[in-house]
């Protein structure tokens, strides 16, 4: 019986956190195309010269764009962009 409670926990616990990710990289695509979208298009992320070459240096990107455009996102905000942009261009690990 301790056997099949742990297994229903985990596979609940890790049902929850796939879902929150989900919902993380849909509110980083939703602040993306809203925000990001008025300065370039998509072919930034993925042309042969591109500045962002590793994890940091797209988490240090999208900073820099928050802050000059003003954005005043909260940090949760900023991660779900970088999630986003890092699932569907970039894939570092």
């Amino acid at each position: 019986m301790k056997t099949l409670i742990s297994a229903l926990v985990t596979t609940a616990v890790l049902a929850a956190s796939q879902t929150v990710v989900a919902t993380d990289i849909n509110h980083g695509k939703a602040l993306q195309q809203k925000n990001c979208m008025s300065c370039h298009d998509d072919g930034i992320y993925s042309r042969e010269d591109r500045r962002v070459t590793s994890s940091d240096a797209l988490r240090a990107q999208v900073q820099r764009c928050e802050t000059n455009l003003n954005l005043q996102w909260f940090p949760e905000d900023v991660d779900a962009v970088i999630e986003y942009l890092n699932t569907s261009y970039y894939k570092f690990q």
